[in-house]
């Protein structure tokens, strides 16, 4: 079993429409969009939901308003401005102290020092996880709530549910959305992966970006290829990021021309290769052809 993460330096690049199209080109291979904090690949193969689980990313902090006695404690030790003094009474003192669970970071602290045990720490709902069916496999997607924690940890847990299906059905090849950037996500999304695809554009902050993605990758020692999506609009820079990956000894999966048919596929919910036998189409295939020779 092979596994394909394809990543890129920041969003917007062309990353979730390249995976679209790989997926309808691979033999039924299983998906995960590892994109937690801004999922979009559900949007192009219009997945049926047929599980549905809770994600629990952490605990937060909950001050009983029946057992605070208003002395300030947990307001003065919380180091996230968590904690407010306009809680309701409780017949011992006028006011209480709440905690906003926006603000609070789960740290646990105001719990620790509560002398009167107000503050109970429980585990919170951070978002949900799903497997779904499309028309070309299964896919394993999530939706981190908006200022969810441990968006790492979902990532890791869309990829494990993505292995042991993957297992399950026989299948040969995992595709996944990664995260752009660098951060956590990114690292939780191409760890132990078997090949990484950055897609960049060709503008000075996509070469910059490029080269970061390439440092991180290159740290875990993942074999990585690059492709250059709408390259045609900079031909001078698309040069320089090939020259870039050269450079560092990563292999260059092609071009993708700019099309207007990927916006008019992205539209009518399809993907590239699956809408019209565009130019950009035509790219994307002879892009998969070596990414497939690579995985071997």
């Amino acid at each position: 079993m092979k596994e394909l993460v394809v990543i890129s330096g920041k969003g917007g690049t062309g990353k979730t429409s390249v995976v679209a199209s790989f997926a309808a080109l691979a033999k039924r291979p299983v998906l995960a969009d590892c994109d937690v904090d801004a999922a979009d690949l559900h949007l192009v193969l219009k997945p049926e939901v047929r599980r549905r689980e809770p994600f629990i990313g952490g605990s937060k902090a909950r001050i009983k308003s029946g057992y605070c006695v208003a002395c300030g404690k947990c307001e003065e030790l919380c180091r996230f401005d968590a904690i407010f003094f306009d809680g309701p009474g409780n017949g011992r003192v006028l006011k209480t102290f709440r905690v906003d669970p926006i603000a609070c970071e789960g740290c646990g602290v105001c719990a620790r020092f509560c002398a009167e045990e107000a503050i109970e720490f429980t585990p919170a709902i951070t978002g949900q996880w799903y497997i779904s069916t499309t028309r070309h496999g299964t896919l394993v997607h999530a939706k981190l709530n908006a200022g969810g924690e441990n968006s790492g940890k979902l990532v890791t847990l869309v990829r494990t549910t993505a292995r042991e299906i993957a297992e399950k059905e026989g299948t040969g090849l995992i595709i996944s959305d990664g995260s752009p950037g660098i951060g956590c996500p990114v690292i939780a999304s191409v760890t132990a992966s078997d090949l990484v695809l950055a897609v960049a554009e060709p503008t000075l902050s996509g070469r910059h970006d490029l080269e970061r993605v390439i440092q991180l990758v290159r740290h875990f020692g993942i074999p990585m290829m690059v492709v250059v999506n709408k390259w045609d609009i900079n031909e001078e820079m698309t040069r320089a990021i090939e020259e870039l990956s050269v450079h560092c000894e990563v292999e260059v999966a092609g071009r993708i021309r700019y099309d207007r048919a990927v916006t008019e596929a992205m539209i009518r919910g399809s993907s590239t290769v699956e809408y019209s036998d565009s130019a950009a189409a035509k790219d994307i295939t002879a892009v998969w052809k070596k990414v497939q020779l690579r995985l071997g």
